[in-house]
């Protein structure tokens, strides 16, 4: 372990202790820590990392649990390697989602008390869905009748430097790339509601907010969003959202979208008294102790309607992505033009060649920000899935090997999401291998012709069948919405193995990023940002299609051309000749030069 390692072990015990402490005091056996905040939010602004603070584990999905007597979190495979490097030390145990052997939190935290007679268990209501909230409760009453405290954050009596929540500024974000007025949404979501026999909603989701109001802000890294609620009813919309935030121009425009406005304490008190006969909360995004709060009679636990209207994009939108796509891939151009040459002269290290991109992105029009921390993964660093580069880890970039490197922008009119495995020198048999196994799976997936409705659980297996002949396989999602000039997470449709019903629908955008990771030896992973368009018909009916979005070349050296259908190869050709069509005029003659080069047809 390094001196930075230890120093953050160290830490990590002292904040046990306290912990433990204030559990004696409050009569708990155990507290658990989720990676959320009250809006259920993926990445959250930092008052809210409390799973972090308590754990020292970084991703941006995980659960720590801490009993009297010891401690555990549990995380997907995208974060075993990186989990177990920043655990390391501490008395957390790593438990492994969906493997084999792991239990389930309920399971441990029963095993634990029943050890020590422990019976009562304590979880911030406020930064626990629902849902999530009312599973926990059945299992772990199913686990010898332990009971579930959730009135108390105990972070705020033991994180006494923790941040408060951000009070930075909110913009409009303009029709010309909203290309819909928030009182077109509104009228759209009550619409919505009135389906399923609601008169009003609670938006909690951040993009939500932001989406419906055509509002942004920078309250959480990386993500356009800004820290509120919005409570609808039949007649009225009210946005919670501390007032410092808004200038006199965007409470002016909210005014006109027919919008007011209230502190963010207050929504506690707005959902009291709420008039309507009955609200929809969704089970997966409202917080548990604000759904206890509702004055409502009735209350419709029910999927929000504004995942599925913002996920389908709009003529204006969609123009933004090809735009910001443009700019992206100018820079990515730069940027691989520059890369080799450069590490051949020595120097560069992971984070280096991070900061290189960044500052080319930031080069171009209409740049506001990264869309994800870059994941820069050389060699044996490319295996872990979400790796994120420190100065702890940072290592120098060699003439030889891959790097992985999966980035994205924030363009004010799209959201950028790319990976590419780069090769910088001499490959193994096995690094090729791989790279074509990966390559193959990316273009399949991207040739897919399929009926309108089919969900991307069905598909899911086109990007993987390859190497499954193989015995291969990659235990993440295939694909993601990506939002426009908002989070490059979205839903609700996914392409991944685990079935997820919503349906595919043309104007969606969604990633094709399918991997394969040996540990300790390097990692290949692929990645376009598509959209799906319609494609034909029939006397079956409505068929759709990809077309890709992104637009840079895939390094081509590391094919092994023989393992390659021909339709792989002409569709990478085609790709190709769409790249260079539409870079070529923004680059300088070196630049161009380069390009052609490498999007020459195979």
């Amino acid at each position: 372990m390094s001196v930075l390692q230890i120093d953050s072990a160290v830490k990590i015990q002292e904040r046990l202790s306290e912990l433990r402490e204030v559990m004696r005091r409050e009569k708990l056996d155990a507290f658990i820590f989720p990676s959320t905040d009250p809006h259920n939010s993926e990445y959250v602004p930092e008052r809210w990392k409390g799973r972090q603070w308590i754990s020292g584990f970084s991703g941006s999905a995980g659960t720590a649990v801490v009993t009297l007597h010891s401690a555990a979190l549990w995380t997907d495979s995208r974060y075993f390697l990186s989990a177990a490097e920043q655990l390391a030390g501490t008395e957390f145990q790593l438990m492994k989602l969906k493997m084999p052997g792991t239990p389930t939190i309920s399971q441990w935290i029963g095993e634990e008390l029943r050890k020590f007679d422990g019976t009562a268990v304590g979880v911030d209501g406020m930064v626990t869905a629902v849902g999530d909230m009312e599973i926990l409760i059945a299992t772990l009453r199913r686990e010898g009748g332990i009971t579930v405290r959730t009135n108390f954050d105990i972070l705020d009596t033991i994180w006494t430097d923790r941040p408060a929540i951000p009070d930075n500024k909110v913009t409009i974000h303009p029709m010309i790339y909203a290309g819909e007025t928030a009182q077109s949404k509104l009228t759209r979501i009550r619409q919505a509601l009135r389906q399923v026999h609601a008169d009003g909603m609670l938006v909690s989701a951040l993009d939500d907010v932001a989406w419906t109001l055509n509002l942004r802000g920078t309250d959480v890294r990386c993500n356009p969003v800004f820290v509120a609620y919005l409570l609808i009813d039949s007649q009225h919309a009210t946005l919670y959202c501390n007032q410092e935030k808004l200038s006199a121009d965007v409470t002016a425009y909210l005014e006109e979208q027919g919008v007011i406005t209230a502190e963010y304490a207050e929504v506690g008190k707005g959902l009291k008294d709420y008039f309507e006969y009955n609200i929809l909360l969704d089970p997966k995004e409202t917080s548990y102790s604000l759904a206890k709060l509702s004055g409502a009679k009735e209350v419709v636990k029910q999927t929000s309607p504004i995942p599925a209207m913002k996920a389908v994009k709009n003529q204006a939108e969609i123009d933004g992505f090809r735009n910001a796509m443009i700019k992206d891939g100018i820079a990515m151009v730069k940027f691989l033009h520059w890369l080799r040459p450069a590490v051949e002269a020595g120097g560069q290290t992971e984070m280096s060649i991070d900061q290189k991109l960044t500052a080319l992105r930031a080069e171009q029009p209409l740049f506001r920000d990264i869309s994800f921390d870059t994941i820069a993964g050389y060699g044996p660093h490319g295996a872990i899935v979400h790796y994120e580069a420190t100065p702890d880890t940072d290592v120098p970039l060699q003439p030889r090997g891959f790097l992985l490197l999966d980035s994205g922008a924030q363009y004010q009119d799209g959201t950028t999401d790319i990976t590419r495995t780069i090769a910088l020198g001499e490959l193994t048999e096995e690094e090729r291998r791989v790279y074509t196994l990966v390559l193959k799976g990316h273009i399949q997936l991207e040739l897919c012709k399929f009926p309108q409705g089919a969900s991307g659980t069905q598909l899911d297996a086109l990007a993987r069948q390859a190497m499954w002949r193989e015995g291969m396989n990659y235990m993440h999602g295939t694909g993601h919405g990506v939002g426009s000039y908002l989070n490059v997470h979205e839903g609700p449709h996914q392409i991944r193995m685990e079935y997820v019903p919503a349906p595919l629908v043309a104007g969606m955008t969604v990633t094709d990023e399918p991997g394969l990771y040996l540990p300790n030896r390097f990692g290949v992973r692929i990645e376009n940002t598509l959209l799906i368009t319609p494609y034909q018909e029939t006397e079956f009916g409505k068929f759709l299609q990809f077309e890709s979005l992104t637009l840079c070349p895939i390094d081509t050296s590391p094919i092994i051309r023989d393992e390659m259908l021909q339709e792989e190869i002409d569709w990478l050709n085609a790709y190709h000749q769409k790249v260079y069509a539409a870079l070529a005029s923004h680059l300088d003659e070196d630049e161009k030069e380069w390009l052609r080069e490498h999007t020459k047809a195979i």
